[in-house]
């Protein structure tokens, strides 16, 4: 069977713990090479996870006619700049969320990809990809909520390391940008709609300047989802789908386990509640695979680039009301 050649750009901790492992157990995944500032860091990282080439720069790696595609781990603010260079390398190209620090920065690499139509191009909002989302998608569109009302969800963990990039505001830190677009596209994901409007508030790190703590309201015309997220707070994930007969409750929505099953609940018209197991997988092989595929029978990706612009409109409203105190448009 054939298989995608990819490069991973930077040795980043997502990369090497999760996603990197992860495409390496795909049908259609072969992780041929992995680059980082230091060649040192990079062979090392090599090593470990059983990668053959190890570059010392970015370029390098984009430099060899072996690798078909890029993973692009990178901080946020490197995200449009590197994927833009690996387009015109001729490499199809999976970024990291979210897409850039804005929707401009992030129509550029919309704007580049429509540049090179025969490479393929996405973010990797791997969770989209999971069995359990597919489900409640399916649940939500046959009826099985009855209309389709509200959505709640959580996300936070606890992270006050200086040195983190989570918490470094200049280059894309804080709330918001790291998980605060889990919900966001979630939403959208099950509205299949755009928010016209948000209202938010956020709290600010008085050191970090980022943002660790927000609520945000989507209003999606007679519909709304509501979340909160922080990065300084008792680590915590679940979202509710209400219709106005049923809800679908997913128990572990965004950081899916990888050994163990993942569990849902549907609760039905008659108040019955239905415990639903999906079997045992790992979002970042389906997602390695589908994107692979998709470069293998040059078909359309999952999802489309656009949709990352789309996701960052509405973080920016949401920034943009919480410094107004008023509702904004997306």
């Amino acid at each position: 069977m054939a298989r995608v050649r990819w490069g991973i750009l930077s040795t980043a901790k997502i990369g090497t713990e999760k996603v990197i492992p992860a495409m390496q157990q795909g049908e259609l995944c072969e992780i041929v090479a992995i680059s980082s500032r230091s060649v040192e860091t990079a062979g090392k990282t090599a090593k470990q996870l059983g990668i053959p080439k190890a570059y010392g720069s970015y370029e390098e790696l984009l430099a060899d006619p072996d690798i078909d595609a890029i993973y692009n781990p990178l901080p946020n603010h490197l995200h449009v700049q590197w994927s833009i260079r690996a387009l015109e390398a001729g490499k199809h190209v999976l970024c990291e969320k979210p897409i850039g620090l804005s929707s401009a920065e992030g129509q550029q690499l919309v704007d580049a990809g429509k540049q090179h139509p025969t490479l393929k191009l996405m973010e990797a909002f791997m969770y989209r990809h999971h069995p359990q989302w597919q489900r409640a998608r399916q649940i939500v569109r046959d009826g099985g909520i009855g209309q389709l009302l509200t959505i709640q969800s959580a996300f936070s963990y606890f992270n006050d390391d200086a040195s983190n990039i989570r918490n470094m505001a200049d280059i894309g830190g804080g709330g918001i940008m790291d998980i605060g677009c889990y919900p966001i596209s979630l939403s959208r994901f099950i509205f299949a709609a755009e928010p016209t409007r948000v209202v938010s508030t956020l709290d600010r790190d008085p050191s970090f300047q980022t943002d660790r703590r927000a609520s945000v309201v989507l209003d999606f015309g007679d519909r709304t989802s509501t979340f909160s997220c922080s990065t300084q707070m008792a680590p915590y994930q679940r979202v509710n789908i209400f219709g106005d007969k049923g809800r679908v409750e997913i128990e572990i929505p965004f950081n899916a386990p990888p050994d163990r099953p993942c569990r849902m609940w549907h609760q039905q018209a008659d108040a019955s509640i239905e415990e639903i197991a999906c079997d045992i997988c790992n979002q970042y092989t389906i997602q390695g695979d589908l994107f692979s595929r998709a470069v293998l029978e040059d078909t359309p990706v999952p999802t489309p680039i656009e949709d990352a612009v789309a996701n960052m409109k509405v973080i920016e409203a949401i920034f943009k009301s919480d410094e107004s105190g008023c509702w904004e448009a997306v």
